[in-house]
């Protein structure tokens, strides 16, 4: 009885772990950019600093060039995540 509970229990962290990882995986963006870019003394006003829409919805969310630029650096920089204070080195305007 006790092999087959730690082989559910087993499971489910298996399970857990990999829905993690699979979904962990993917770049976006939070509130924490904002709040980095407005930190640094970028005039950040809302979602539309980066993304085409306002209030860009989860499935659809279209980078402008701001946040072309922002994703190309944490590329370029080899960042797991963006970090908004790099707007502050942003080219465009």
């Amino acid at each position: 009885m006790k092999s087959r509970t730690t082989r559910l229990g087993l499971a489910a962290v298996l399970l857990f772990w990999g829905g993690w990882i699979a979904f962990s995986g993917t770049s976006s963006a939070d509130m924490e950019i904002q709040k980095q870019a407005k930190a640094a003394g970028v005039a950040v006003k809302d979602c539309a600093t980066c993304h085409v829409d306002k209030l860009p919805k989860k499935d659809t969310h279209e980078q402008n060039d701001a946040g072309k630029w922002l994703v190309a650096e944490k590329d370029k920089r080899k960042a797991a995540k963006v970090d908004g204070a790099w707007l502050k080195d942003y080219p465009g305007k």
